[in-house]
């Protein structure tokens, strides 16, 4: 992925390069003393609050389903570090940020519809209950008549 592409999630979901800004910091974990000289860690932030490619569904849900990675103005921080290389932390994140508003940009499921029982569940559910209690009331002491 070049970092002049525009990330094209759906028809009201698109990323586009000046809206990301990216930081690079160093990483802990392994890889010796290299760890100690490079930056690898990469620090990606979105704005969604103001990215023109979202639509307001979709701004306010990727807001939502970032949570705690959210800032309060709407900027949305993704570190990654799980790999050696400064390439594939940018790759990464930039693979989860678009993760992140595909999910947002899912179309919200179809209501539900209100069904009843049948006539005949309903009896048979009265009788059952019925019987049960038929059942409960003959557990109890026996007289001697």
């Amino acid at each position: 992925m070049n970092a002049d592409d525009k990330i094209i999630i759906a028809d009201d979901a698109v990323i586009h390069p000046d809206d990301l800004h990216e930081d690079f910091i160093r990483s802990s974990g392994p890889g010796g003393q290299n760890v100690n000289k490079v930056a690898t860690a990469v620090q990606l932030r979105f704005d969604a609050a103001n990215a023109p490619g979202l639509s307001e569904r979709v701004r306010e849900r990727t807001i939502r389903l970032a949570g705690q990675r959210a800032t309060k103005d709407g900027v949305i921080v993704i570190e990654a570090r799980r790999f050696r290389t400064q390439e594939q932390n940018r790759a990464d994140a930039r693979a989860r940020l678009a993760e992140l508003v595909a999910r947002a940009a899912e179309p919200p499921p179809p209501r539900r519809k209100k069904t009843r029982p049948s006539k005949g569940a309903v009896e048979r559910r009265l009788k059952t209950k019925a019987g049960r209690g038929t059942i409960k009331k003959l557990r109890g002491r026996v007289d001697d008549d």
